[in-house]
């Protein structure tokens, strides 16, 4: 089993602690690397499960340093294009704590992803013994070019009879690479062609709404109010707006506050039409991990989206409730770490996943 993951890795810049970036600038930041799609690569290795990452990247030291940590984590990086002309990617994060919110700054234009055309990958060889391939909505909000790769690789992959998943991960400051198009509007547009070639849609709370215009009724995201159950509804509508699917995924957060989530999932089985929810009480209904202090939220999608693959494809988790139980509990986890990374175990994870949640010292 061999997961490729294409899209951006960026420079991640946040203040250290719970500080904002006026009162850390000038002076240290804390610099690691990210993006979704290699988010997605460097779980799964870490969980076990095979992966390649495709993006393209800058000739220079910085970008060296990206491929030398992707490959200490055993993500195979082949399928990485060097170019001459672009930059890499940027973002800055703020901790939020409390009721003040965590903030992300982009700094993303004339990167080297966003600046490749769909020719001057190597699709084929990147595909070449992989199964399985994920992509985000992220990357194609970038630029026409990143749209145009991600759409051509979608297809590619399905041409080879590989499966695809995709994070729809709507992004209100991206998208805004057409003038006259707001980004709402032109993420509708390019999703739309996007999505006929996916087989596994994962979203929050909100994509489902800003890509698909399916809404959630008895939401109230920015209260913190989730109805669960409503949002059966909403994958069962997904799956009939896109019928090629074959499971649809929803994370469920409710946001107390920046310091306090409760955190969970559903998923439809399309053939089936069977819906999962997780985590469960022992009477079997749906009760979300309760994350108290979070120490990092970002990357928390990635992190579901990584075990959710790994389960699937696993002997122990592969029916869809183990798998979404598998997942939730990976992203759960991903609350506890610093930085895009989740750097869990699949040992960790099913200690969860038995009810081990106390934090006591493992000796």
């Amino acid at each position: 089993m061999l997961v490729v993951g294409f899209g951006e890795i960026m420079l991640r810049l946040s203040p250290p602690g719970r500080l904002r970036l006026r009162q850390a600038m000038p002076g240290k930041l804390d610099v690691t690397f990210a993006g979704a799609e290699a988010n997605v690569c460097a779980s799964l290795a870490m969980l076990g499960t095979a992966s390649r990452f495709v993006t393209a990247l800058p000739s220079n030291p910085v970008a060296d340093s990206v491929l030398g940590l992707l490959r200490g984590l055993g993500v195979d990086t082949q399928g990485v294009l060097r170019r001459e002309s672009g930059r890499l990617g940027a973002y800055f994060v703020e901790t939020g704590a409390n009721q003040r919110s965590s903030t992300v700054v982009y700094d993303r234009d004339a990167s080297a992803v966003s600046l490749a055309e769909p020719g001057e990958y190597d699709f084929g060889a990147a595909l070449d013994g992989a199964s399985w391939l994920h992509i985000t909505g992220i990357t194609p909000a970038l630029s026409q070019s990143a749209y145009q790769s991600t759409l051509a690789l979608a297809r590619m992959a399905k041409e080879h009879k590989l499966t695809v998943s995709c994070d729809l991960n709507f992004r209100s400051k991206l998208w805004r690479w057409r003038a006259g198009a707001g980004p709402k509007q032109l993420a509708q547009e390019c999703m739309s062609q996007i999505l006929p070639h996916v087989d596994l849609l994962i979203a929050n709370e909100e994509d489902a709404a800003d890509v698909l215009g399916i809404h959630a009724e008895g939401t109230a995201i920015e209260q913190g109010r989730i109805d669960a159950a409503a949002y059966e509804r909403v994958a069962h509508s997904v799956a009939a707006r896109v019928p090629n699917l074959s499971r649809v995924a929803i994370t469920l957060r409710e946001s107390i506050s920046a310091s306090h989530n409760n955190w969970g999932a559903m998923l439809l089985d399309v053939p089936s039409r069977e819906t999962h929810f997780a985590p469960l009480d022992e009477d079997g209904r749906y009760r979300p991990y309760a994350i108290h202090n979070i120490v990092d939220r970002v990357g928390a999608g990635d992190a579901f989206a990584a075990g959710l693959i790994h389960a699937l494809n696993s002997a122990d988790y592969s029916q869809p409730a183990e798998a979404l139980r598998f997942a939730v509990a990976a992203s759960c986890l991903k609350h506890s770490i610093e930085g895009d990374f989740n750097y869990v175990t699949r040992d960790e994870v099913a200690a969860l996943m038995a009810g081990q949640a106390s934090g006591r010292v493992r000796r």
